[in-house]
């Protein structure tokens, strides 16, 4: 969906000489092309905010149920979200909770956007890039984040759809 309207971010790890025209090929599936040094570097950023993303999304959804469930109304909330400090891609752009934000995959039983098969796929990816330089993931979130989306893969309401689906697993309110 990104591709077709033109919206993806590329995360580029290339020679400084290779920029220009590596911008102007992916210039045509997307708004910006961020150079983040040589070859590897692209992967490394994408792997870092994915893994961010991942948090992002649960966080949102648990945030997103816990106040519809303390009585305050979906959008409203969701708007105050975005114009406070809990604002991100999933709370804003991405929104868990169906008919929050039309356009997002909530909005479509969850069906398009980025597949919780490949959410998961990164956060693992990501995981066992940050094991190897000695990042330890079992303080933090990580760990857990990995087994909420392996979990909710394995649910049948819930697998093959985008991963903002994490919302329906977590049981939230639809």
């Amino acid at each position: 969906m990104g591709a077709e309207a033109g919206t993806l971010t590329f995360m580029l790890g290339a020679p400084s000489t290779s920029v220009p025209r590596a911008t102007s090929i992916l210039s045509h599936m997307g708004s910006r092309v961020l150079h983040l040094g040589d070859q590897g570097s692209g992967l490394c950023g994408k792997l870092a905010n994915n893994y961010l993303l991942a948090l992002n999304n649960i966080a949102t959804a648990e945030a997103m149920n816990l106040g519809m469930r303390l009585g305050l109304d979906a959008s409203t909330l969701a708007g105050m979200i975005n114009s406070s400090t809990g604002r991100c891609w999933p709370s804003e752009i991405n929104n868990p909770v169906p008919g929050v934000v039309p356009t997002s995959p909530a909005s479509r039983d969850y069906a398009g956007g980025f597949g919780l098969a490949l959410m998961r796929k990164d956060l693992g990816l990501a995981i066992e890039a940050g094991e190897a330089v000695g990042v330890d993931v079992t303080k933090g979130l990580g760990e857990k984040a990995r087994r909420v989306y392996e979990e909710c893969e394995r649910d049948e309401k819930c697998r093959g759809k985008d991963f903002s689906v994490v919302y329906r697993w977590l049981g939230g309110k639809e």
